[in-house]
């Protein structure tokens, strides 16, 4: 499994930005998908989950009401939606893949990662 992050850049406070994740060798429409961010001396930390099947999804509380999760099984891509940025979403932003049980709010549910893709927002 191959997972690639893109679309990642700098704005301002209050603009949005849409990222975005393409899978690869595995079947992407069977799996579980998440986002999850991590700043610099922070740890990795949950962001928005996805179900197989697009049906349902879940967010970090301090992102809910901003960010959309949202994935096109056609087309093996997985987006999130980021409105009203603040400085405080600042991070590098991984997609994951789930191979395990849970929730999806624990990456310890998740086997295959992307490389990340740099989301900075200024002040």
């Amino acid at each position: 499994v191959q997972l690639q992050a893109s679309g990642g850049g700098l704005v301002q406070a209050g603009e949005s930005l849409r990222v975005s994740c393409a899978a690869s060798g595995r079947t992407f429409s069977n799996n579980g998908m998440a986002w999850f961010r991590q700043a610099p001396g922070k740890e990795r930390e949950f962001v928005a989950a996805i179900s197989f099947n697009g049906v349902s999804s879940v967010y970090a509380n301090n992102v809910k009401g901003r960010f959309t999760i949202s994935r096109d099984n056609a087309k093996k891509m997985m987006y999130l939606q980021m409105n009203s940025l603040k400085p405080e979403d600042t991070a590098n932003y991984y997609c994951a893949m789930k191979t395990g049980r849970g929730d999806g709010r624990s990456r310890y549910e998740y086997g295959y990662w992307g490389q990340g893709t740099q989301v900075t927002v200024s002040s």
